[in-house]
């Protein structure tokens, strides 16, 4: 092995011979598909960890089982340093990995597997980071073992390969122990925030939602922000006005067949629009259909968008983990009794992770997409489409409202407003279909999302 760089990030992983590969998952995905997954998540933590080559002080080594040197480099290419994990368990095969990594030169290494699929190299950065103070890092993985270790080279030693030893790979209390023989040591370590991984077939949906929401490693092109309409001549101008032009930004009008001046008013304001038939859910999807933007944010006809939007939607929807946003909700009147509506929305939307629809929620497209959009239904469509997605991420609200119109609860009357608005969510939690709560409660009674 040649000389190598102050840091080094050794990546353990497995040559995908069919059979052989993530047997576990065999009952679930067959052989080729466990082989075939294995290749997909390597492939998936190799594309994330390759920025960190631009630093003249960090080398990747991948230590692989299975195959040979020549049939790696023909996988992954030859960019990388490759060796053999070699024989022993996993615990001596790690103190194998460090023992070299430190012989020919690294002052500090670290070792990953490749069934983390959130892991980026932020992470990883943390981890060389957190080296620079502590003897060993830890990255928590939330079956109880871990899914990186780290060391300095001035805490290896012989008596160190007793933080591998005695320890039954695969257990709830890997993490545990290995922190318990750290402390016997002497050694002072840092934590990194618990991920999930991938081993039994009952954590391939993990996998699953790394997929969706795996494009965050690209720039963003662009905001679609789609409007539904119908006769919304008295609110469209300040809507459409509010956005704005700049940024990369389109905006969509999906007319579900205004008889007022609603389409000519977003024509003379730049707006592209489209024919779409009620109800809204199928609106927005046709607009969602129509998009050319990375970014869909569906706005009601009349609601405003705060200044700069489009730097908090990014801000939200960057990190890993992040399924979908929204914002505050601003009742754009000075009656009292709407402040505590507005309470309520707000800490449903940021404690529940509820937001609803006047609160402008916005998604990657793919993600969007690969939900399978709003689902066809009268009413309720914001609600069912948040569920959804609170299963593959979190869903943020911003600390920054949007104003929106106090028109139905002024017209219909707060009290019966409010109160309409929480038998359509009971009824809809009692299992009651969309079709027959708007029957009941009529869409037209103040229940199009506004504060529910």
């Amino acid at each position: 092995m040649p000389l190598i760089s102050k840091e080094r990030l050794i990546i353990f992983t497995r040559f995908p011979e069919t059979g052989t590969t993530k047997t576990r998952l065999i009952p679930l995905l067959g052989t080729k598909g466990a082989a075939n997954l294995q290749r997909k998540m390597t492939e998936h933590i190799l594309s994330r960890m390759m920025g960190l080559t631009a630093s003249n002080d960090l080398t990747i080594e991948i230590r692989y089982d299975g195959g040979n040197e020549a049939l790696m480099k023909q996988w992954l290419g030859s960019e990388f340093e490759y060796a053999s994990q070699g024989d022993g368990d996993l615990g001596y095969r790690m103190q194998r990995a460090f023992d070299d990594a430190f012989k020919y030169g690294a002052a500090v290494a670290v070792i990953i597997g490749t069934d983390i699929p959130e892991l980026t190299a932020v992470d990883i950065t943390k981890a060389f980071t957190a080296l620079k103070q502590k003897k060993m890092v830890l990255g928590p993985a939330k079956d109880g073992g871990y899914y990186l270790i780290g060391l300095q080279k001035n805490a290896f030693s012989p008596a160190v390969g007793k933080l591998f030893a005695g320890i039954k790979w695969g257990e709830r209390d890997v993490l545990k122990k290995t922190i318990k023989i750290a402390t016997d040591l002497g050694l002072s370590y840092s934590l990194l925030k618990e991920m999930d991984d991938i081993d039994r077939p009952e954590d391939i949906f993990i996998w699953e939602r790394s997929q969706i929401l795996g494009h965050r490693d690209v720039t963003p092109d662009g905001i679609s922000v789609i409007i539904p309409a119908l006769n919304e001549a008295h609110h469209i101008a300040d809507t459409i006005t509010s956005i704005g032009h700049g940024n990369n930004t389109e905006i969509i009008v999906v007319d579900g067949g205004s008889t007022d001046h609603t389409v000519s008013i977003a024509k003379t304001l730049g707006a592209r629009v489209i024919q779409g038939s009620p109800p809204r859910s199928r609106q927005m999807n046709r607009g969602a259909d129509a998009a050319s933007k990375d970014i869909l944010l569906f706005l009601h006809a009349d609601t405003l968008l705060p200044e700069n939007f489009n730097r908090h939607v990014l801000g939200v929807l960057m990190p890993p983990g992040v399924a979908a946003g929204a914002f505050e909700l601003r009742i754009d009147s000075p009656v009292t009794s709407l402040r505590f509506i507005e309470r309520i929305a707000n800490w449903r939307s940021r404690c529940l992770k509820m937001p609803y629809g006047d609160q402008a929620i916005f998604m990657f497209s793919k993600v969007f997409h690969q939900m399978g959009g709003f689902s066809n239904i009268p009413i309720m469509e914001d609600f069912e489409l948040i569920r959804r997605l609170q299963k593959i991420g979190d869903v943020v609200t911003l600390p920054v409202p949007v104003i929106t119109s106090p028109r139905r609860w002024l017209i219909h009357g707060i009290l019966k407003t409010t109160l309409i608005n929480q038998l359509v969510v009971l009824s809809y939690f009692m299992g009651i279909s969309p079709d027959s709560i708007t029957r009941l409660y009529g869409r037209g009674k103040g229940i199009s999302g506004k504060g529910r």
